[in-house]
């Protein structure tokens, strides 16, 4: 009877701080959290969603992770050559990827290199003054690419249309 008065005693405490530990670092600080980005930083908050065009208003993707991009006729997240970044969803290529991948994306499209290599400079972001490389943004680029052509991406006699034209 002692025993379990003993056990009683002092696990009673260690589940109330569990419970509350749970209540307060599982519920309330990311709620807090969630608000707080919600309103000081909203685009950020949620997801830097990338929308083509504003007639459909329709979200493409998002500028913050890589997206599954595996026709030729577009810039992918990695290179055939299988460079990887760490986590594997990093939206960014390097510059020699990007013009590496020019050579195939004219071959399918007919766009010429000299017009492909001026849209990936046009899209080349920096870096925080010397440190690291230039890069440029896959979603971004890609997007530049179907509103500069639309001929070549979104023909008038396409079925079905694609859902990345207007």
């Amino acid at each position: 009877m002692n025993f379990k008065k003993e056990l009683r005693r002092n696990t009673s405490p260690a589940i109330r701080l569990a419970v509350v530990s749970m209540i307060l670092c599982g519920l309330l600080f990311p709620l807090i959290l969630t608000g707080f980005a919600q309103v000081i930083f909203p685009y950020q908050a949620n997801g830097s969603l990338a929308h083509l065009g504003t007639a459909n208003n329709r979200a493409v993707g998002s500028y913050i992770v890589a997206q599954n991009f595996s026709l030729p006729i577009f810039f992918h997240p990695r290179d055939e050559n299988g460079t990887v970044s760490a986590s594997g969803v990093d939206p960014d290529i390097t510059l020699d990827d990007a013009h590496s991948q020019a050579f195939r994306i004219s071959a399918a499209t007919n766009i010429s290199i000299t017009d492909l290599n001026a849209l990936i400079s046009q899209n080349t972001e920096g870096t925080l003054w010397v440190f690291g490389y230039p890069y440029v943004n896959v979603l971004r680029l890609n997007m530049a690419l179907v509103q500069d052509y639309q001929s070549v991406y979104c023909p008038a006699n396409a079925n079905p249309v694609q859902p990345y034209c207007k």
